[in-house]
């Protein structure tokens, strides 16, 4: 069975209701970036970091997945699919897929803000408890923050997506720019010669682009398409 791995960004998500960050109207314009992602904008106002989080996941369990997430966990039927995913949210899960890398954290998760990766204070918050209320803490007595990776902190996960992406016979791109570091560089690591396919209904730039062939469509159509091509690479 051949392996096929799956990086997507916001674009995935945004046929399921959830704002992208940086596209016009989209998130950052209503909060600024340094205010509600970022460990200096933590610090200043962890209250405020929490309720937009608060918001987020409560806007996160009215949405569900959309035929994009569903064609992808589809996927493995004939291959083996991993999905490495910019998204915080829960959608790929939900759809049905079984493997699935988030590199900037989990929006449906919180952590001790001492040490955000121990997993012995990272909690799983179910639809009937999805608020962190102003001075929660955590078990190790520090402020619980969403597991969420902030601008200027560490992507632990991208290791793991390097090891992935460097065994792939097929990867795809959903939903992403090229431009957002470091997972745009996954790209790099690519066996020669594999087949690369993108899907995104902004044309990507040809420097970036390289040598992928890209399907200019939303996540859900792209799909769509794509899975009629890779029937004939299974």
């Amino acid at each position: 069975m051949k392996k096929l791995v799956v990086l997507t960004g916001a674009g995935m998500s945004a046929e399921s209701g959830m704002t992208t960050f940086r596209d016009s109207g989209g998130l950052w314009e209503q909060y600024p970036v340094e205010q509600v992602a970022s460990h200096e904008g933590w610090l200043k106002d962890p209250v405020l970091v929490n309720n937009f989080y608060n918001m987020l996941r409560k806007k996160l369990v009215k949405a569900k997945p959309n035929r994009g997430h569903e064609l992808v966990a589809s996927l493995e039927k004939d291959f083996n699919v991993v999905v490495v995913t910019q998204n915080v949210d829960n959608l790929h899960e939900r759809a049905g897929s079984s493997k699935v890398i988030h590199l900037h954290g989990e929006l449906m998760k919180t952590c001790s803000s001492n040490d955000a990766y121990d997993p012995r204070y990272i909690k799983t918050l179910s639809e009937d408890d999805l608020e962190v209320k102003p001075g929660e803490k955590a078990d190790d007595g520090s402020l619980r923050r969403p597991f969420i990776v902030f601008f200027g902190e560490s992507v632990p996960q991208i290791e793991p997506a390097i090891e992935e992406t460097m065994t792939a016979d097929i990867f795809v791109i959903i939903g992403t720019s090229l431009n957002v570091y470091p997972a745009a560089g996954l790209v790099r690591y690519v066996p020669k010669g594999k087949p690369i396919f993108l899907i995104d209904p902004k044309p990507v730039s040809s420097h970036a682009a390289g040598n992928i062939e890209q399907l200019v469509m939303g996540a859900s159509e792209g799909m769509e398409e794509l899975v009629k091509r890779l029937d004939k690479l299974k």
